[in-house]
């Protein structure tokens, strides 16, 4: 599993010598170990990194079938460097040659994939579940509150408003429910801080969901991504199913909201950026809260050896510090590197036609 720490270890690291990225469908349904063998083989083609290409084949082949549906393999045979980190979720089969770990490709599972919270509610209490790149990483048992008593059969012979009635009883239930759902909000909160948890799902009936999300502080509120019903019995299977689902229709929403607020900010000249040299600029000022980018966009750029500053076109000499360009086949990767190093936020974002006219932005922090 991919972790925090692993992809810090990755942003961080550089080779002097150029390093072998290597991502690989493993999905089960693509073909069996020979087939993905052989895709491996084919991608590694024209690769001239023997010794990195032999620690990625030897370490697929030791793999036998516990793959996963996906694999990322980052190597620098000459500087010790490997690691290897098997997904749960697919990913498309690529290779890339560098003086580092080629990211992007995880940042855009991250972004789709990454650290979701999904409460189921009831009256009674709550089930939490923290899911990470389609795996289910952490789970809390049922958190029961006081048992809810439903009245059966006739109302009692005593007026509603009187003791023992039947309205007694439900302003009761009503109460003890609140009460649950209220100690259940509140556990939920910590727990979802605790695996710092992205954006939260929330399942159950109409009646609880609303009431347990009112409970839930504003700041906490506005992580709630999408409801689903479902019963409190669900299996984990079932639950990460259905919230992967959810998850990614609320995902391209918000991309849509977020493209059109990065458009209309740059159009007024505000905290906004749009296209490869603005953007460019932004990260290289360390002003980017959330890079945009189309998905699969790569282009080239300049960078000055000496001070780092980028460009779209090189000068003959740098007008910070006089120093050289060097040519970047792929700028994007640089730029979501830069952005996930400083702490900002990195999107992702498919079949957008606004964004694919730009095809990269950013929101600022300034």
């Amino acid at each position: 599993m991919l972790t925090d720490h692993d992809l810090q270890e990755l942003l961080n690291y550089s080779s002097p010598e150029p390093m072998l990225s290597v991502y690989l469908n493993t999905d089960p349904a693509g073909g069996n170990s020979d087939a993905q063998k052989l895709q491996m083989r084919n991608l590694l083609e024209g690769v001239n990194l023997p010794d990195d290409q032999a620690a990625v084949l030897k370490h697929f082949e030791q793999l036998r079938d516990a793959r996963g549906r996906g694999l990322a393999l980052f190597s620098y045979a000459a500087g010790d460097f490997f690691r290897a980190y098997p997904l749960a979720v697919t990913l498309r089969s690529r290779v890339f040659v560098g003086d580092h770990p080629y990211v992007k490709p995880l940042a855009d599972l991250l972004d789709a994939y990454g650290s979701y919270g999904v409460a189921l509610v009831d009256k009674q209490g709550a089930r939490l579940f923290h899911f990470h790149l389609g795996e289910l990483i952490e789970q809390e048992g049922i958190l029961l509150g006081e048992e809810i008593r439903h009245t059966r059969g006739k109302a009692s012979s005593s007026s509603p408003g009187g003791r023992g009635g039947i309205s007694s009883q439900d302003r009761n239930n009503n109460e003890m429910s609140s009460r649950n759902l209220r100690e259940a909000a509140d556990f939920s909160v910590k727990f979802f801080e605790e695996v710092h948890t992205r954006r939260v799902l929330v399942g159950g009936t109409d009646e609880t969901i609303a009431q347990f999300q009112q409970f839930l502080p504003k700041t906490w509120q506005s992580l709630v991504v999408g409801t689903f019903p479902m019963s409190m019995t669900a299996t984990h299977s079932e639950v990460l199913t259905r919230a992967m689902q959810i998850g990614q229709q609320a995902e391209q929403q918000r991309e849509t909201t977020l493209v059109e607020t990065m458009l209309t900010a740059a159009a007024k000249g505000q905290e906004g950026a749009v296209r490869l040299e603005d953007t460019l600029s932004a990260v290289h000022a360390g002003r980017v809260k959330t890079l945009i980018v189309q998905e699969g966009l790569r282009l080239p750029a300049y960078q000055c050896a000496g001070c780092g500053h980028l460009l779209t076109q090189s000068l003959e000499a740098c007008l910070f510090c006089g120093k050289n360009f060097l040519k970047i086949n792929d700028a994007v990767e640089l730029a979501v590197r830069r952005v996930m190093q400083t702490g900002g936020d990195v999107e992702i974002v498919r079949n957008n036609p606004a964004l694919k006219e730009v095809g990269i932005g950013a929101l600022l922090r300034y």
